[in-house]
């Protein structure tokens, strides 16, 4: 029983041995046919007349050409056309060619002589052309100082300038170029009517000449800005400007050039930044309302011609307690106002009974509380020939004059 047993599994297993040998052979022998099939068939492949192109993200047109001779390589050609105007382009392209650049030439003394070198580089902006001059605004800070000054165009023509003005209160100044090479002049817009959030572009020379022409775009974040201004560098405000303030980017050497709303108006100045480490993004702009009396002036005279007084002014708040009550006498409750300092003789103040260490307190029924606000009372709100009432204290007694402005070269 056991061999048959023994027989039946020899004789169960044998047949399978036999199948699985031939699978082998058959398996191996389907692999050679099917490459040597491809290895056959890739010169027949690349004979065919394939047509390959390639269409890239937002084409807007693509042209595809049969070639002549199947050996020649085969490419997709594709023209693309693309013309961006908007409203910012349009108004760029209206006023940009009128801001101009600015070189202040000084003179400077060395061992070898005189010589002549660069003071500094800015902007301006051309607002006029009558006859064979035009006229272009700039600021004070940017022809202060100058023996010679030279206007370079957008087209890179450099021609001379004369100074017709500057007015270092408002920081603007009117030169004089010939009017032959002068193809656009900018128009002044309404600066009054701005809106916080409007939006407005910068157009001038950041860092010189080499950048000329750059535009920068914002938005207008304020209106009326005071911002103190320190006229004589002696570490105390004398003035304070009435500014539009912008994020538009304004960098050195955009002073003095154009800033414009999207109808491509000017309408302001640019003439500083705020240029701290923790502070971004706070340029400021003279508003073109403000500054258009003061360019005229500028144009036609020279000169700005203000209401003056005729004393020498010190800010209460700067002067000691002590002398404040016993110099000046003022009563206790009393720690504001302009002290008068010195008294020109046959001057307005003269003539109104004013003397020295007299204190302004009011003008015209405004309080006065130092001298920042006496010269924007006066320079703001007040012509050459008004009359003006003022209360001072003399003595520690409050008492009222009435003051006939006159005018005076500022």
């Amino acid at each position: 029983m056991g061999y048959y047993d023994d027989q039946d599994y020899q004789g169960r297993y044998k047949p399978q041995n036999s199948r699985k040998g031939g699978f082998f052979w058959a398996s191996l022998a389907g692999a050679v046919i099917g490459a040597l099939m491809v290895i056959f068939s890739i010169p027949l492949l690349s004979n065919l007349d394939v047509l390959p192109y390639k269409i890239e993200p937002n084409n807007q047109s693509a042209v595809i050409e049969q070639p002549q001779d199947k050996n020649e390589d085969i490419t997709a050609k594709k023209t693309v056309s693309i013309d961006v105007t908007t409203q910012i382009t349009d108004a760029v392209d209206k006023a940009g060619d009128a801001v101009v650049g600015i070189t202040n030439i000084q003179e400077s003394t060395s061992f070898w002589g005189q010589a002549q070198e660069s003071g500094g580089t800015g902007s301006g902006v051309v607002y006029k052309k009558a006859g064979d001059k035009a006229y272009i605004v700039t600021n004070h800070h940017v022809v202060a100082d100058a023996s010679e000054l030279e206007v370079s165009l957008s087209d890179g023509t450099k021609i001379p300038a004369k100074l017709l003005g500057s007015d270092i209160w408002t920081d603007l100044a009117v030169l004089e170029v010939p009017a032959e090479q002068i193809k656009v002049v900018a128009e002044f817009g309404n600066s009054e009517k701005l809106k916080p959030g409007e939006p407005v572009i910068a157009i001038g020379n950041p860092l010189g000449l080499t950048f000329s022409g750059s535009v920068t775009q914002g938005i207008i974040s304020g209106l009326e800005r005071a911002i103190p201004v320190d006229v004589n560098q002696d570490g105390t405000p004398d003035w304070q400007a009435e500014v539009l303030q912008t994020d538009a980017a304004i960098n050195p050497g955009n002073s003095g050039g154009a800033l414009i709303n999207i109808e491509g108006q000017v309408i302001g100045i640019n003439s500083m930044k705020i240029a701290q480490s923790a502070v971004e993004g706070i340029g400021l702009s003279i508003p073109i309302n403000y500054a258009a009396p003061i360019i005229d002036d500028l144009e036609k005279t020279g000169e700005v011609k203000r209401p003056f007084m005729g004393v020498e002014l010190a800010s209460v708040n700067e002067i000691s307690a002590y002398h404040q009550q016993n110099t000046l006498k003022l009563p206790k409750e009393v720690n504001f106002g302009v002290a008068i300092r010195a008294v020109e003789p046959n001057s307005p103040a003269d003539k109104a009974g004013m003397k020295e260490l007299d204190v302004i307190i009011e003008m015209d029924g405004e309080e006065i509380r130092d001298v920042v606000d006496l010269r924007k009372h006066l320079y703001n709100k007040k012509k050459v020939g008004d009359d003006m009432q003022v209360k001072y204290y003399r003595n520690g007694k409050l008492q009222e004059t009435t003051m006939k402005l006159g005018g005076e070269t500022l």
